[in-house]
């Protein structure tokens, strides 16, 4: 029988019963059908991330900006799940500084730095696996609020979405017992061949928040396969696609499409929805980075002005690129200069508008490569509760 639509099973549990979902295998069943609009989409979010790529591979660093795009997609993917961190409180707590906001949630944000660095070095020797996600998951969960929700272990329990138990939520993922029914399925379709990759990461991204097979971090794993999905398909040589901006900024949108593929099998309104957001980060994303290579190369031009200073300042300015915060004694070790030659840079650098003091102090000073942090900012505001 074909049929887009799972199944609920009753279960019970401390005394009362409820109905868990169930999920279909993917792909979906009967086929996705794409009318005009979809094939558009899909054709203009291969077209810029093709860009995209393009842009980052022609850059004579791009470790550079990967860099600064992986936190800003952690920061990103945190926040939708409540954290309040910003892109400063994280590369301040990098530098183990203490931040404005509290340690759980830059711990929670670096985590997600952490898991997508180790995932994406892992797929050199790993394929896409029910295995990887669960070592992803174990450096995702490695330390803070989810340090004991079983880091890279699918659940032995029912877990819920909205509501104080699982009779009165708004969603019920698969049961337990039921994991290892769907994950199996689920891997499979990870590996199909048939399937375009956008179109992959699209739907693996719906089934696994579908199936929330981890205690704690699921909503987080699941925005990350999307970049290892793309990854391992080499559609981006560099994972500049932020897409959880496209999330956070239409979280009403983002949830209800999600509810919606499970209560109707409209995959193909998520689909639109998720390719549209492909369309917008990446175009955004392509447009910041040339905006940061402008920035880059104007302030560069102005470092000569300094006279004696000016190798120095240079060399400072190539580490601020990499580390858009940072301190006296770190500058000092990164550019090999004494702290006196490098406060006294930092100083004109000050002067001229290129960077700015942030604790006011006399000692142990912060600074910021300002309008490049203001560039990587962008969107990474908090969402108010």
């Amino acid at each position: 029988m074909q049929t887009r639509l799972g199944s609920y099973i009753t279960c019970n549990s401390v005394g009362e019963s409820y109905k868990a979902f169930v999920p279909p295998p993917l792909p979906p069943n009967p086929p996705l059908a794409f009318d005009a609009e979809s094939l558009t989409l899909l054709e203009e979010a291969n077209r810029q991330l093709g860009r995209l790529d393009g842009l980052a591979t022609a850059l004579p660093d791009p470790q550079l900006l990967l860099y600064q795009y992986v936190r800003k997609e952690a920061v990103l993917s945190s926040q939708i799940e409540g954290t309040q961190s910003s892109l400063s409180d994280l590369l301040i707590h990098e530098m183990d500084e203490i931040p404005g906001v509290p340690e759980d949630d830059v711990e929670e944000v670096s985590c997600y730095v952490r898991a997508l660095n180790f995932g994406l070095d892992r797929l050199k020797t790993l394929p896409l696996s029910l295995r990887l996600l669960r070592e992803i998951h174990g450096v995702l969960l490695a330390s803070g609020r989810g340090a004991t929700k079983l880091p890279g272990e699918f659940r032995h329990s029912q877990n819920w979405l909205g509501g104080s138990r699982p009779g009165n939520a708004v969603f019920v993922p698969p049961p337990p017992d039921q994991l290892m029914a769907v994950l199996g399925p689920f891997e499979t379709f990870l590996h199909d061949p048939d399937t375009a990759p956008l179109i992959k990461a699209a739907l693996a991204h719906v089934q696994f928040e579908t199936i929330h097979p981890f205690l704690d971090g699921n909503g987080r794993l699941g925005r990350l396969l999307i970049a290892l999905l793309l990854a391992e398909a080499q559609v981006l040589h560099y994972p500049l696609l932020y897409l959880s901006l496209h999330f956070k900024t239409n979280r009403s949108e983002y949830y209800d499409r999600l509810s919606r593929v499970r209560t109707h099998g409209d995959w193909e309104g998520w689909v639109k929805f998720f390719l549209r957001g492909v369309v917008n980060t990446a175009k955004e994303a392509s447009d910041t980075a040339r905006q940061i290579i402008a920035l880059f190369d104007a302030d560069r031009a102005r470092l000569p002005a300094l006279g004696r200073l000016s190798a120095t300042a240079t060399a400072l300015h190539r580490h601020l690129c990499a580390r858009p915060v940072t301190n006296v004694p770190l500058a000092a070790k990164a550019v090999g200069v004494n702290r006196g030659s490098v406060t006294a840079a930092l100083a004109k650098m000050q002067e001229m508008g290129l960077v700015r003091e942030l604790t006011g102090n006399r000692r142990n000073r912060l600074f910021a490569y300002d309008a490049y942090l203001a560039l990587l900012s962008r969107d990474t505001e908090p969402l108010a509760n």
